[in-house]
């Protein structure tokens, strides 16, 4: 994968894959230290024990159609490979937690590439899942929150009409530019 956005985009689908109903986003820069952050959340089936330990073999998955499964050991790559450190945490029946630090300027870190597509897409091509994606800097923040954007409109306007759509498309576009200004 070329971007941080495709990573957080593969893991979001494995949460989608687990039956989540709700899952957390966030991407935080802390520029004076040379941090980033990714965290992504989820209320899915969760892992037992023996699985956990194994997730990140690329030789381990659960899907029947191949047998190496590569998001989960990328991810863990990128971010150890860019000066960070990566942990997943899991329980059965009730969800997985995954973090990714890296060292912004590290040669080796992947750009944050089209977060604001990854989000809009996974906000509109899945009515029935709750999001919450935040960005922060340490200076300023935004957030997303699909429960909050349902109360607005009403549960009966879906995300993808062409107006909602524009209006998410544009509403993360602003955040993002105005919290990283470009630098991830």
């Amino acid at each position: 994968m070329r971007e941080l956005a495709l990573n957080i985009l593969d893991i979001a689908e494995n949460s989608l894959a687990a039956g989540a109903k709700r899952i957390e986003i966030l991407v935080s820069a802390d520029f004076e230290r040379d941090r980033c952050v990714i965290e992504i959340r989820d209320d899915g089936c969760g892992m037992d024990a023996e699985m956990l330990a194994r997730v990140t073999d690329p030789f381990t998955t659960t899907r029947t159609t191949r047998k190496v499964g590569m998001g989960i050991p990328l991810f863990k790559f990128s971010a150890e490979s860019a000066g960070g450190s990566f942990t997943i945490r899991s329980k059965k029946g009730k969800g997985t937690e995954v973090r990714a630090e890296y060292q912004i300027s590290h040669v080796d870190r992947m750009p944050l590439g089209d977060f604001g597509g990854v989000v809009l897409q996974l906000v509109t091509m899945n009515p029935g899942v709750d999001f919450l994606i935040r960005a922060e800097n340490g200076e300023c923040s935004g957030k997303l929150d699909t429960c909050e954007v349902r109360e607005i409109l009403g549960e009966n306007i879906s995300f993808t009409l062409p107006e909602v759509r524009a209006f998410l498309k544009e509403y993360i576009q602003e955040n993002l530019v105005e919290i990283f200004g470009g630098r991830l």
